[in-house]
């Protein structure tokens, strides 16, 4: 299989995770089974969907958007991206949300940064309050436009990440699913791919702010190893209880990496139980979809899902995976 098409595969998976995700968005487990059962392919939102009600069935959220709106100021600074270039279309991101009648706004922390440097803070301290996955969440540009050195890779993490999230756990989070995407586009199987994730966190942890909370790294692999050989069943419930879902990064980006050590050889089946977890279900979702998809390329999704998410989305990401992988090759 191709670069292309693991990168392919990653971008479109990012999207197929997000879309899973959006009709159970924030709301319970209990709640996720009283209103879908089992969630085993994409679904209407129903009305009682606090985040996104009655939205059409594939339809992505801020996961996949603000990763389109990485990849296109990546591609457009030539690899590089301007801080106040990417505030200005954070705002005009969420000013067209609002628009269009949607509460999917920017996360706690984009939003704190960005008041921040309206204020007349310096980029360099805007986010050294960002400890959720609003980081991770939107990375995976950066690793199709960076290839799996750690040190390089850690480095574009940081430069794309710490306007909004420049703290020793939120670049983790973020370095962690670059990597594992990155592995992933170059060839790697999936425990290696695992492996470098867990390498990139703990460099990534040396950087930025420092704030308290579970080391990123250590929380991988500790899940990692907790996980393996647990049902379906089991799997979720220690998901959910355990790790947790919350959009706290050492809880749902770690959720992501459990369910892709259990879970790897299955993506449609890993995401569709990232979609059942509850909580921020789809950024779980999405970073596992990245993650996966990076190992297995468009094949390891149905035609008929990745059809759904495209046509309901409007999503033609050959383009721009395409100038990501430019980016990627000139910096080889």
């Amino acid at each position: 299989m191709s670069s292309r098409e693991r990168a392919l595969g990653a971008f479109y998976g990012l999207a197929i995770g997000d879309a899973l995700g959006m009709p159970t968005q924030s709301m319970s487990r209990e709640d996720i089974v009283t209103h879908y059962g089992f969630i085993r392919s994409l679904r209407d939102a129903v009305a009682e969907q606090p985040i996104s009600p009655n939205l059409s069935a594939g339809t992505v959220t801020d996961d996949t958007e603000q990763a389109l709106l990485v990849a296109d100021l990546l591609i457009s600074g030539k690899g590089t991206i301007d801080p106040r270039v990417f505030a200005a279309a954070l705002l005009d991101w969420e000013a067209g949300m609002v628009a269009r009648g949607l509460v999917d706004l920017l996360g706690p922390s984009t939003k704190r940064a960005l008041q921040l440097l309206e204020a007349g803070a310096d980029p360099e301290e805007t986010g050294r309050g960002g400890t959720t996955n609003g980081a991770a969440m939107r990375i995976t540009p950066v690793a199709i436009a960076t290839g799996p050195e750690l040190t390089e890779l850690v480095e574009s993490v940081v430069t794309a990440s710490k306007l909004t999230h420049h703290t020793n756990i939120g670049i983790a989070g973020a370095a962690a699913v670059a990597a594992a995407v990155s592995a992933g586009i170059d060839g790697a199987d999936l425990s290696t791919a695992l492996d470098q994730a867990e390498h990139a966190a703990a460099l990534g942890a040396r950087k930025g702010w420092w704030c308290a909370g579970g080391d990123i790294a250590c929380r991988i692999r500790w899940a990692r190893r907790w996980v393996r050989g647990m049902d379906r069943t089991t799997l979720s419930y220690a998901v959910s209880k355990v790790i947790g879902t919350s959009v706290a990064v050492q809880e749902s980006v770690v959720a992501a990496f459990a369910l892709a050590e259990a879970l790897g050889d299955t993506p449609v089946e890993a995401l569709t139980t990232a979609a059942g977890l509850g909580g921020d279900t789809d950024t779980i979702a999405a970073v596992l979809g990245a993650i996966l998809g990076a190992q297995h390329g468009l094949p390891g999704f149905p035609v008929d899902l990745l059809t759904t998410v495209r046509e309901v989305n409007g999503l033609d990401l050959e383009p721009v995976v395409d100038g990501l992988l430019d980016l990627r090759k000139s910096g080889s």
